[in-house]
Formats: structure tokens, sequence, C-alpha cells
């Protein structure tokens, strides 16, 4: 039985719908029609979630699935590819060692490094005070209006 029947039967067994199952998942119904079709897989949190509202082992989830097991194998021989990070990080370093900054040099180094070893967390950060300076403005721009 592969990964998609396994999901439908259990979901059927403890008599839930999918929109039911995608409001306990935190996801989609959506993205529970494509996993119980083979049209697409849930992450490993999600699977780990799974397992343990069915009360199934991850063992049993993806034992019957061998196309799914392939996908989730890891290759430990294939090299991660650079991180745009990893990249950026680089090139500022790069500008700080050879460019004539004066006593910037140091500094612009020392933030090379910092965005190679923290991209993915300035990136997050990034956009979480996108999102709240759109959300803060929305609600002054909502409140202004109220006043008028």
């Amino acid at each position: 039985m592969n990964l998609g029947e396994q999901l439908q039967k259990l979901r059927e067994e403890k008599k839930m719908s999918r929109e039911e199952l995608a409001g306990e998942m935190n996801v989609s119904r959506q993205a529970v029609y494509k996993w119980e079709n083979n049209k697409g897989y849930p992450d490993i949190e999600n699977l780990i979630k799974l397992s343990e509202l069915y009360n199934v082992t991850l063992d049993e989830l993806i034992k019957g699935d061998q196309k799914f097991q392939k996908k989730i194998a890891i290759d430990e021989e294939e090299e991660e590819p650079a991180t745009p990070g990893f990249v950026i990080g680089i090139i500022i370093v790069f500008i700080g060692i050879f460019f004539d900054l004066g006593k910037f040099s140091f500094c612009v180094s020392i933030l090379g490094f910092a965005i190679m070893l923290f991209y993915n967390e300035l990136k997050q950060t990034f956009w979480n005070i996108k999102k709240d300076f759109k959300e803060e403005f929305w609600n002054i721009k909502k409140d202004f209006k109220e006043e008028r």
C-alpha cells in the first residue's frame, strides 16, 4: 500500500474529513488531497504529526511506499550547493579584504562573515520586520479612515 492510500485509510478510520485533518495539521485541504492522491508528500514534520495523530510509527506510514522511501533517502555523496548567504557573505568578505576602505575594511569583512553564518536568520528577521511594518501600516490607515 502506498503512502497516499495509507493516509486516506487512517483518516477514514478516525472518521475525519480532509478539512478536519487539514485544520488539525495546520495545512490546506488541498495539501491533504495531494498527500492522499500521491501528488505530493508531507514533509518530515507533518509525517511526525500524522504518526502521532494516527498512533502509528513513521515506519508503518512509509514502509509500503518504495517511491517515497527513495525520495527521502539521503545521498551523502551529493554535495550541497552554495547557499545565497554564503555567496553574498564571501563577496562582502573579499570586498573588505581587497578594497581599501580604510577603517571600515575590518568591519565589512566581519559583516561578510556574519552574513555567511546567519543568512537564514537575517532573512527571516527581515521578512518578519517587513510583515510587521505592513500590518502596522494597514492598522494606522484603518484607524485614520475610522477617525474621519
